[in-house]
């Protein structure tokens, strides 16, 4: 680590306040109070400007897998930048790295996802699936084959097109979204299941759901159907056994396009480099990812769409057309340097098996803060965890959203060194996947404190009395 402290804090903190717009910031409150300026990292660590350790709790929101400050990943980027730091991907020439790089994507999908299209973040991965989707039915000469259907909790990303198949409520407050040909289900939650209802039953009316809405709409019109393999930011909604590979088959059923949305699971998260086929046991038409990619070094994406699919508009069947969708920065030299060098590292210090071995370690002790008052489900899978409280542990009542129990929970735990990330009721966990067992406690240890500091203060302002 560099250790370039002491940083000059307070003008950091001014420049940021005043010029910097963040996302998801409470615009009431932002510009007075400012943010924590994050100055260096390093293992699953960050430090703040005044030297303050914090572990990365949310792995820089699902991204550094590898965890901070790999020297092998500045040596990779810095050695691409000496030989080309970019080229236009509009002149129809290749690179090296992205040749590269695509073949071993194409390596460690399953079936036939063999066709690669990069881009720089998971939005613009998700925008172009459902690009590719609307100029496949086109070429097809389906026009009015265009309707997607997602669900609530889900999210797939920020730009226009992305955000309007997101489910999350609370994102969509005074934003416009596409809403005459997107259409959203319920999440497949089994915490929120109706009382007496087993979980296969709620799986089954989740699957009839689907086909209702493709039926509904019309199957004619439905042209793909979204899903990441685990809700990340909508709660970590892990969907009961078998469901999506039942999805895939009504998707099929009507000639539907089954769209994997890996951008969170994919590279590692759940002890895979894709959880699509040996978690969830789907092989699906596209499949897209980013964040881990290069786990969060620099940006890159990519949407991988299968030979079933793309052998129908290309050669012959081309009719001399293209697809006209493509961005200044798609397969970016470097990017796909760092992706390599990231895929290199996994690989060699076999970071999945890692996974593996730790992931239920980490949800066993995970459980075990179920004995706190206002702990009403702790879930997930491998190293992705989300705690959620509420009011009542018998009814499920939740808390109010304004409540914003989970930013409580998480103010306490900075006090002690955790970042996590908070939505309403619940905080969600998804560390660097070279986490080990003594930090897993360490991190475990600080949330149950931070939890139960929470609690007294509720009582204490008389909000909530247990």
């Amino acid at each position: 680590m560099r250790k370039n402290f002491p940083y000059d804090t307070e003008d950091l903190w001014n420049k940021d306040r005043r010029h910097v717009v963040h996302a998801w910031e409470p615009l009431e409150t932002g510009r007075e109070k400012g943010s924590m300026i994050i100055a260096e990292a390093e293992g699953i660590y960050i430090y703040d400007s005044e030297g303050n350790k914090f572990i990365d709790g949310p792995g820089g929101m699902w991204c550094v897998n590898i965890g901070y400050g790999r020297d092998e990943m500045a040596e990779a980027v810095a050695d691409q930048i000496r030989a080309m730091p970019y080229y236009s991907p509009f002149t129809y020439f290749g690179t090296a790295p992205a040749a590269n790089l695509a073949a071993k994507l194409a390596e460690l999908t399953p079936g036939d996802l063999n066709n690669v299209f990069m881009s720089t973040s998971g939005s613009e991965a998700n925008d172009s699936a459902i690009r590719f989707v609307q100029f496949f039915n086109n070429m097809k000469g389906r026009p009015e084959k265009k309707h997607i259907i997602t669900r609530q909790d889900a999210y797939h990303g920020s730009t226009y097109l992305a955000a309007s198949l997101c489910g999350k409520e609370h994102d969509k407050n005074h934003m416009d979204m596409i809403t005459d040909w997107v259409h959203h289900i319920s999440s497949p939650s089994p915490y929120r299941r109706p009382d007496g209802m087993s979980v296969d039953d709620f799986r089954d009316a989740k699957i009839k759901e689907l086909e209702d809405k493709i039926l509904e709409v019309g199957a004619d019109k439905v042209a793909a159907f979204i899903a990441e393999p685990v809700m990340a930011s909508g709660g970590m909604m892990v969907p009961p056994a078998g469901y999506h590979k039942m999805c895939l088959d009504v998707c099929h059923k009507y000639d539907v396009i089954y769209i994997s949305d890996e951008v969170v699971t994919g590279f590692g998260r759940l002890g895979h480099f894709f959880a699509s086929e040996p978690v969830f046991d789907i092989v699906p038409d596209i499949l897209t990812c980013a964040k881990g990619l290069t786990s969060g070094y620099l940006p890159l994406a990519a949407t991988i769409i299968s030979d079933r699919l793309y052998d129908q508009v290309e050669g012959k069947n081309s009719e001399g057309q293209s697809f006209s969708n493509g961005y200044t920065y798609s397969a970016h030299p470097v990017s796909c340097a760092a992706a390599l060098k990231n895929i290199e590292i996994m690989e060699r210090e076999k970071i999945c098996e890692h996974v593996q071995e730790v992931g239920p370690y980490f949800h066993e002790k995970l459980e075990e803060l179920r004995d706190i008052s206002i702990v009403g489900d702790v879930r997930g899978k491998m190293l992705m965890g989300c705690v959620e409280a509420v009011m009542d542990k018998d009814t499920k009542e939740a808390f109010p959203y304004e409540a914003q129990i989970g930013k409580r929970i998480d103010v306490h735990a900075q006090e002690r060194g955790l970042i996590l990330r908070p939505f309403g009721s619940m905080c969600v966990f998804s560390p660097p996947l070279i986490i080990n067992k003594e930090q897993i406690d360490t991190m475990v240890g600080i949330m149950r404190a931070a939890i139960e500091a929470t609690v007294a203060d509720l009582k204490s302002e008389g909000v909530w009395n247990g």
